[in-house]
């Protein structure tokens, strides 16, 4: 079953963020757009690359009041030591969420219980706490923090916009359609 438009499990994680251990919940999800990004393991090797790339558009994410999460199985102290010994990773100024237990990756549907590893999923979450895209891939397949980018903007269009939608490759400022019987068929 889809997670898509269903409110985000309750939850309660360690992160580590800049040279900080903190405590992150369901409620900081709560009064703004954000995105959490499941990886497979802190040490690896396309997941540096992923979180590079998401760090290096990071201050676009919050120009648009996003906060970005990045996830996996690895404790808070894996996170720590990985920010600090990783160039790729350093760079990396969003929290970065401990999930040991497994709770989290299972309750988002990503874990791989055989591996204790989570497979790389994206959730973009509404302020109100709702679900509202999902992409799960293969460990071995990366994904474009620019797409994650754009599609974040999508929602919040369609979020403020009632009754449009936004085509493919649909970027801010672009047309968008309003579905109708006067397009069936035309498009």
């Amino acid at each position: 079953m889809s997670l898509v438009n269903t409110t985000v499990p309750p939850f309660r994680v360690h992160a580590y963020q800049e040279g900080v251990f903190r405590e992150v919940t369901d409620d900081d999800l709560r009064g703004r757009w954000s995105v959490i990004v499941f990886y497979p393991g802190d040490f690896t090797f396309v997941c540096p690359t992923e979180l590079e790339d998401l760090a290096d558009l990071y201050e676009e994410f919050r120009a648009i009041g996003v906060e970005v999460y990045g996830a996996s199985t690895d404790s808070h102290f894996a996170h720590k030591a990985w920010h600090e010994t990783s160039a790729a990773v350093g760079k990396v100024r969003y929290p970065l969420l401990a999930d040991p237990a497994l709770r989290l990756s299972r309750a988002f549907g990503v874990l791989v219980e055989e591996d204790g590893q989570a497979l790389r999923g994206t959730f973009v979450i509404d302020p109100e706490g709702t679900i509202r895209t999902v992409e799960v891939h293969d460990a071995g397949i990366g994904r474009d923090a620019a797409e994650l980018l754009r599609k974040v903007r999508a929602a919040q269009y369609i979020t403020a916009h009632p009754g449009e939608v936004c085509p493919a490759k649909w970027d801010e400022g672009a047309d968008t359609l309003t579905p109708s019987l006067d397009l069936v068929g035309k498009l």
